[in-house]
This record gives C-alpha cells, sequence and structure tokens, in this order.
C-alpha cells in the first residue's frame, strides 16, 4: 500500500527576550494523536540544513508527529542565510534549552498547527551533532521525554580550544568561519560564562549516565576523530544504552547542503532511528 506523503505546515513562536523560534510540523493526516518527535539541528545548523527535512519526512510517514525548528538565536531569520549573526553571538546551551522548552509548552498549550494530530504526552527527540548534546541534556531535565536519538551527537558541550575561548573572553567575542558561506561567525563570551554557571548541567556524559529514558547513540565512522573520541565517552558513560557504529558515515552521513537525495549511511541510520523510536515511544 502507498504511503501518504506527510503535510507541512509552519509555525512561529515569538518569545519574550525578542527571539522567534520558527519551524515546521510534519505529519500524515488521519490516524488520530501522533507521538511527538522533537529533530535538534547543531552548531551552524538551521531547520532547512541538508537532510534534516528529509529526516523529517521520514520520521512523519513512520507515524510521529515531526517538529523542525531553528533555535531562536540560530543567526537564521528565515529561509537558509545567516542575516542575523548579532543573534548568532548571544546564543547559548541555556537559551536552546528554554527553547526547547517553550516547543514542549506550545505543544502542551495546542499553539503548534494541527493539534490534534499530536501527543503532547508521547515526546521524543532527536538531534544532530550539538543539537545530539542537547538533546541528551533535555531529556535528562524532562521526564515527558520518552525517548531520544543522537546523530554524531557531541560529548563535550565546549566546543573551542582555549586560545578561542580567551580571545572571545578578553575581546568580548571571536570569531569562527563558515566553510559554506565564506562567514566569520562570532561567538560572544556569554557562551562560556554560560558554561561557567551551569558547566554541571552541560556535562553530557554525566547527564547521559543519570537518563533513564532510553538514548540510541549512532556515530558516523567517518566522523572527526574528537567526535568518534566522544562517541566512546558516552558509551563508557552509559554501557546499557544502545549505540550504532556506522561503517564510512561521514559527519553528515554522506549528505550535503543543497541537499542532493540520501546516501545508504543516512537512510541507515534514519531506519535505526525509526525503528527505535517506534519500539520505545
Amino acid at each position: 500500500m502507498e504511503t501518504k506523503a506527510p503535510r507541512k505546515a509552519p509555525f512561529e513562536l515569538r518569545l519574550g527576550d525578542g527571539g522567534t523560534i520558527r519551524g515546521e510540523v510534519r505529519f500524515v493526516p488521519g490516524g488520530g494523536r501522533k507521538p511527538v518527535v522533537l529533530i535538534a539541528h547543531g552548531f551552524k545548523g538551521f531547520k532547512d540544513w541538508g537532510f534534516l527535512p528529509y529526516a523529517a519526512e521520514r520520521i512523519a510517514e513512520a507515524g510521529f508527529y515531526a517538529v523542525t525548528f531553528n533555535f531562536s538565536r540560530n543567526g537564521v531569520s528565515g529561509g537558509e542565510a545567516f542575516d542575523e549573526l548579532n543573534k548568532f553571538a548571544l546564543n547559548t546551551y541555556s537559551r536552546e534549552q528554554s527553547d526547547l522548552e517553550r516547543i514542549v509548552a506550545a505543544l502542551a498549550g495546542r499553539e503548534l498547527p494541527h493539534p490534534e494530530q499530536a501527543d503532547a504526552k508521547r515526546i521524543g527527540i532527536c538531534g544532530h551533532s550539538r543539537g545530539g548534546g542537547n538533546a541528551i541534556v533535555f531529556a535528562s531535565e524532562h521526564p515527558i521525554v520518552r525517548a531520544a536519538v543522537t546523530w554524531n551527537g557531541i560529548a563535550r558541550a565546549n566546543l573551542f580550544d582555549a586560545e578561542f575561548e580567551a580571545a572571545a573572553r578578553r575581546d568580548g567575542e571571536a570569531f569562527v568561519p563558515n566553510a559554506r558561506t565564506g562567514q566569520q561567525m562570532p561567538i560572544g563570551k556569554g557562551f562560556f560564562e554560560d558554561l561557567d554557571r551551569s558547566g554541571e548541567r552541560f556535562d553530557i556524559p554525566a547527564r547521559l549516565a543519570s537518563l533513564r529514558a532510553p538514548v540510541l547513540l549512532i556515530q558516523g565512522d567517518a566522523d572527526s576523530s574528537r567526535l568518534i573520541e566522544g562517541f566512546g565517552r558516552l558509551k563508557e558513560a552509559a554501557p546499557r544504552q544502545p549505540s550504532l557504529l556506522l561503517e564510512g558515515a561521514s559527519h553528515t552521513f554522506g549528505a550535503s547542503h543543497p541537499f542532493a537525495g540520501a546516501t545508504p549511511e543516512l537512510n541507515a541510520a534514519l531506519d535505526a532511528s525509526v525503528r527505535f523510536l517506534q519500539e520505545k515511544m
């Protein structure tokens, strides 16, 4: 039987601090309320980056209410251009966690499109790269999250070396290049001050070890050595949690932006993710 194509509907959530969370929901109409899966992008990412819309389609086709979104300080006002670098400079993990909390509150308050399709009491979360770290932290603090999946997720919250951090603290911000756009993207000293205040909160291996909810860790063996090493630390911290090392898979599972189609590695990661979410939610 042919699978129905998911429906897509946009939303905006305006925040009290001047930020805006922009996103879409995807679902196959009919069939009653569906478990919700939030999909968190990574550093220098956005909801329409590369394989993320495709992942949302796959998850929606599998019977979920899939939610993609831009974190409110990801530097993208809409579309695919980093046109709010002043906001990007203000981003922190605490802000991203607050954004996730706002989305969950919107689900409970029936603020997202087609609320009759969403079961706001059954929530899962998937995250790519830095989004994977956010997914673990969020699940550890919110028992409503029934399952989480990380796609090449980070194990260390501070992504920067000591020299970069020192420059940001000294000068107020430091800059990291975006290879795709050629932009120099600012990281404010507030990023590091947030970690100073909340270091234990963002100790990702410790948060994973404390989690009762099931988490599937998916890692490509052709990713960076830092992330592969971090994958080992996460497995060591929580050996009871399932994990999958994908042979030949890069940080983006071979996918690119603009998206040029799925790869075998990407489909393998999504197949495993869907099976896990269906079983655990």
